[in-house]
């Protein structure tokens, strides 16, 4: 009954409609522009007179750019259409992406004066991977040196073929639109003439991708393109269970945790209970309280969100931007993510780990934002991806929290991966704990990620410690062994690994895994990857040459020149380190004239890997956060075993044999702390551990193991924040009925029954 219930289908007259473009094209006017024009608003607000209806945050209205994504409701004739205004500033492009997941049409913004700039491009091929039907909307048509056809060629020519107006008068307009599509010549030859339904459909199909041309400040164009809205877009349909996807995290003017999703099947009620695994990977279930519909600033409480709508819910507290509810699965991974990475300067006296901790809201919101806690050196370090993100964020910090924060010199994020196959193995047994993992390390293409999956028999390991591991392999960002920096374009399988039927206990894996990861990298050869821009460089055709030798100095590839009337275009790519300024520098010596356009075009190997590694110094031997040392046991105690060495101690062969063919294993793409057990499988097995030890919190089961120079862990310098429990031994036995009973016939026994009962305790407590 339930599989049928899913299957049915509902047609929802919800359009959820996000409007993207290049900063500077016009994006914010347009939907104001629209939602005058649709009679949504009594009056027309302007960007540069800062009451535009979208603009609700006083940064936005201080900058006259858009910074996170707003929402407004436009009623039409026949369907409403909820539009996403989203950020078009590169730096916030993150908050854009988390919107697209929940799109059925998208209009993409595009400037007559500018053109496609080089993140036009980038939109573009989201929209692309995303599969959004696409309406354009060419704007500032009616300013100087706005070229209607030059525009329609190059979208043509830079995006696709199907980038075409709908001139239904025109014949030759119309054959080129027929073109694109095969129903659609058939039935122009038919009849001469297209219909709103099978245009609709092959726009739906992104065949076909209308043009409107016009200027959203003047409101010419606006019209057609409500019409096309109104005329051309097919009503999406849902499933009958409830689903639901999460793209946005935010808090009200009170504070109250706001989740922002759009619900994709079944409805949404006040007070339903939800349920999900956090990004951590811990199972969650909570009510849905109130159910609110914002349009601006403004909102209304719902009593039920049909399928199709989007609405703002509070009372859930561990949701996060991409997760999916119900029978949605969660959305991939983000594809543009954080280059930059500076150190953040709290004021003198500040604490830095409760700052950390109030700072864990922003990155809540923001999860590209990548807030990083030094424990050695306690210090503070975000990633972000450009300059402006840097100033909007120090604002917000003091606003929401009253900190005046400075940053330190900005530094690129590097990745590493390694350049060929290698087993590493990792071994966890201090006394009572055993825990043995074989790991093969394997380079994937550019751009691939982090993929985990299992090649291990059950009948080596069984199934539940498997998923452990590869749950361990996915709760954490795992680093390289040259700078520190994370691993990237990896594939982690599980080859063998060994459990004790007494001793084994669920932390004794992820000790033994993160071990193994890193001896693995240790043995590997090691390859540091840097972030490339993608650039597009307009300057005058006299500093052609110059700007030639520029993107060369800076270790740039680029193509043949294109000349555009008295301008040069070079379009190529360069490190993210090596740019800089050039921004800046290029406005100088053009004096104005020049363009530089910058994108996120992913890694690449690093240029300069050997200065790059000596000057950040990174020791992995002393990352004891990240070590490769194992852990043996001999003569009732554990003692610390170099990487280089455990092959000697290790209680199972390598297992990877480079010229023997081997099934593929069973892949899981990172994605959060995700695996392939069942949530009934995973609740049935914490329910065995709490039963026997307590409450299971996710947090390190035992202190990381010092150097090897220092092989007793409780020497170490104690931290102010550590806590220390020291237990009366023989005390407790005799006032412990079991213990105490084990003491009248053998007091040894009591006291190792006690040892072991204290050794269970700490390692799930710390």
């Amino acid at each position: 009954m339930a599989d049928a219930a899913a299957a049915r289908t509902e047609k929802s007259n919800n359009l959820c409609v996000g409007l993207l473009a290049h900063v500077d094209a016009g994006k914010t006017t347009l939907s104001e522009a629209m939602l005058y024009r649709g009679g949504a608003i009594q009056r027309f607000g302007r960007v540069d007179h800062r009451d535009a209806f979208l603009d609700t945050d006083a940064l936005e209205r201080e900058r006259g750019i858009t910074i996170f994504s707003k929402q407004a409701v436009l009623p039409l004739e026949k369907k409403t259409l909820i539009l996403l205004d989203t950020p078009g500033h590169v730096d916030f492009s993150a908050e854009m992406e988390r919107t697209l997941q929940v799109l059925d049409y998208a209009i993409l913004v595009i400037s007559g004066t500018d053109g496609v700039q080089a993140h036009t491009e980038t939109l573009w091929r989201l929209l692309e991977q995303h599969r959004i039907p696409t309406l354009l909307f060419v704007n500032k048509m009616d300013l100087p040196g706005a070229d209607r056809a030059a525009i329609l060629s190059d979208l043509r020519a830079r995006l696709d073929e199907g980038c075409l107006p709908l001139e239904q008068d025109d014949p030759a307009a119309l054959e080129e639109i027929a073109m694109t599509d095969e129903a659609l010549m058939a039935e122009y030859l038919d009849a001469g003439a297209l219909s709103p339904a099978s245009l609709a459909r092959a726009i739906a199909a992104r065949r076909l991708f209308p043009c409107c041309c016009g200027s959203a400040l003047r409101l010419e164009g606006v019209d057609a393109l409500l019409d096309a809205l109104e005329a051309l877009t097919l009503p999406p349909e849902y499933g009958t269970a409830f689903a639901a996807k999460v793209y946005k995290i935010s808090r009200d003017e009170q504070g109250s945790r706001l989740t922002w999703m759009k619900i994709t099947g079944g409805q949404l009620r006040p007070k339903t209970v939800l349920s999900g695994r956090d990004a951590r990977g811990e199972d969650w279930e909570e009510k849905a309280d109130q159910l609110r519909l914002y349009s601006g600033a403004k909102f209304i409480h719902l009593s039920a969100v049909p399928a199709g709508g989007v609405c703002a819910v509070t009372g859930l507290k561990h949701t996060y931007p991409g997760e999916g509810l119900g029978a949605e699965p969660d959305a991939p991974m983000p594809v543009l993510e954080p280059v930059l990475n500076y150190e953040l300067l709290l004021p003198e006296g500040t604490d830095a780990l409760s700052a950390f901790r109030q700072l864990q809201e922003l990155a809540e919101e923001d999860p590209t934002l990548r807030l990083v806690w030094n424990r050695h050196t306690r210090s503070l370090h975000v990633r972000l991806m450009g300059k402006v993100q840097l100033e909007v964020l120090s604002r917000r910090i003091a606003e929401r929290f009253g900190l005046e924060v400075g940053f330190g010199p900005g530094s690129v994020v590097y990745r590493e991966t390694i350049a060929a196959p290698v087993e590493g193995v990792g071994h966890f047994e201090p006394l009572r704990h055993y825990a043995e993992v074989h790991l093969l390390l394997e380079p994937l293409p550019r751009g691939a990620g982090l993929q985990c999956g299992t090649r291990c028999s059950e009948d080596a390991l069984d199934r539940n410690w498997q998923r452990l591991i590869l749950t361990h392999l996915g709760e954490k960002e795992h680093l390289g062994v040259l700078t520190g920096s994370p691993v990237a374009d990896l594939r982690i399988t599980l080859l063998s690994g060994r459990a004790h039927v007494k001793h084994t206990e669920g932390g004794d894996f992820r000790e033994a895994t993160y071990r193994a990861l890193c001896m693995g990298l240790m043995r590997a050869e090691s390859i540091l990857l840097e972030p490339c821009y993608a650039c597009r460089l307009e300057v005058p055709t006299a500093l052609l040459g110059r700007a030639m030798a520029d993107l060369q100095r800076f270790g740039g590839e680029f193509d043949a020149p294109e000349q555009r009337g008295e301008f040069s275009v070079l379009t190529g790519s360069a490190p993210v380190a090596a740019l800089g300024d050039y921004p800046e520098e290029v406005a100088a010596n053009t004096r104005g004239r020049g363009r530089l356009s910058l994108r996120p075009a992913g890694y690449r190997p690093c240029q300069e890997q050997e200065r790059i590694v000596s000057e950040l110094g990174y020791d992995p031997l002393a990352d004891l956060d990240n070590t490769p040392v194992s852990i043996f046991c001999a003569d009732g105690g554990g003692f610390n075993v170099r990487w280089d060495e455990v092959p000697e101690h290790m209680h199972l062969p390598f297992a990877y044999r480079p010229d023997a063919s081997e099934p593929e294993p069973t892949v899981i793409r990172r994605g959060g702390a995700t695996y392939s057990g069942t949530r009934a499988e995973d609740r049935a097995l914490q329910a065995i551990f709490e039963r026997t030890y307590g409450a299971v919190k996710p947090r390190d089961f035992l202190p990381r193991p010092t150097r090897q120079e220092e092989p007793n862990p409780i020497l170490r310098q104690l931290e102010p924040s550590d806590t220390i429990l020291l237990v009366d031994g023989y005390n407790i036995i005799f006032a412990w009925d079991e213990l105490k009973t084990l003491a009248k016939d053998d007091l040894d026994a009591a006291r190792n029954r006690l040892i072991h009962i204290l050794s269970n305790y700490q390692g799930y407590k710390r």
